[in-house]
């Protein structure tokens, strides 16, 4: 090997149902929407990542937007390939290269993935050149990425809430003694949205503005101590068929998210539950911890906080968390061999 390892690149990927970031030398090189957009005719795809999520539900009939990752696995095999291949080839140093590099891999995975997903992942890497190829658990990266020493005798809880699943974990000795994974994370919060919208407002509006009413004043309590702002809602009336505009607040939102978020609590609760009792009290002393973007969302912590008692803390970066603790298994990836599904 020695001779040829300066042709070997590392890349830490962090594969989500939402965003894809990979890591590369120490750096996010690539952070961008897990969606890619196919032109029918041909099978081409045409755009990947900020591109194609311009596009999504502004296309005709030849252009088809793709979410390649369901619920945090690969639910479309050529597309997720296509859109890897495609972000892989566009970090700058490898871009510069006459020829691809051989690749060391590792790739986050969620905890309740099973032994067909984690293969699809591994084909799909294999098809990009990859040499070595390594898989994690994406909580136990998100602890790794919070800064947890995982490797102590004591017990962690993490929660990463990402866009198509939240991971919750209890952590000690590095590994993962109980978890659960729900499918309820950002992208049920969309759907939520969207629903709401029709339902309550008689108002139609796309995925992409979903987002974005979740991003401005989605909040998951009613009382906040420092609300945000009433936002304008465009979108078409189910009624009439016009576009109108209708002014929303985040109480209405923290409404419309309510049952989701019950649904969080009682998977932590449920957890919490099947924690070793010698855990439980280190839990007690560390409280718990939020990663994901979903830990984004105004006034989650103190809900979940009320819920279990305990202390909950927001990781500084959450959307990154998790492909930093990846970046950081990467590159000392004999300390961490045992967390390291080869």
């Amino acid at each position: 090997m020695g001779f040829f390892d300066f042709m070997i690149e590392d890349v830490a990927i962090d594969l989500g149902t939402a965003n894809t970031l990979i890591i590369h030398n120490g750096k996010v090189v690539i952070d961008a929407p897990s969606i890619v957009a196919r032109d029918r005719t041909t099978g081409k795809i045409i755009a990947t990542g900020q591109k194609a999520n311009l596009m999504q539900g502004k296309t005709h009939e030849n252009i088809k937007t793709i979410r390649p990752l369901k619920d945090g696995v690969i639910a479309d095999f050529q597309a997720s390939e296509e859109m890897i291949k495609e972000f892989i080839k566009n970090i700058p140093s490898i871009k510069k290269r006459l020829f691809p590099p051989a690749l060391r891999m590792v790739i986050c995975i969620p905890s309740g993935i099973t032994e067909v997903e984690k293969r699809a992942v591994r084909d799909s890497a294999m098809h990009m050149n990859a040499k070595e190829i390594y898989l994690i658990y994406e909580p136990m990266a998100a602890a790794i990425g919070v800064g947890i020493d995982i490797m102590e005798p004591k017990g962690n809880m993490i929660i990463d809430i990402g866009g198509g699943t939240t991971e919750i974990a209890v952590i000690a000795l590095a590994g993962i003694v109980c978890d659960k994974s729900v499918k309820v994370a950002g992208d049920l919060f969309t759907n939520d949205i969207m629903y709401y919208m029709r339902t309550q407002h008689n108002l139609f509006v796309g995925e992409t503005t979903a987002e974005k009413i979740k991003i401005q004043i989605g909040a998951a309590t009613e009382d906040l101590d420092t609300p945000p702002d009433d936002m304008l809602v465009q979108g078409r009336d189910l009624l009439s068929g016009k576009p109108k505009q209708v002014q929303v607040s985040y109480r209405e939102i923290a409404k419309a998210l309510d049952k989701s978020i019950l649904r969080i609590e009682d998977a932590v609760m449920e957890t919490l539950s099947k924690t070793p009792p010698e855990l439980a009290a280190d839990i007690y002393n560390t409280g718990i911890y939020l990663a994901g973007g979903g830990s984004m969302l105004r006034g989650l912590d103190k809900r979940l906080s009320k819920k279990t008692d305990l202390p909950v803390y927001i990781a500084e970066d959450p959307l990154r968390a998790v492909v930093r603790g990846t970046g950081i298994a990467l590159k000392k990836i004999d300390a961490y061999k045992s967390v390291l599904l080869k």
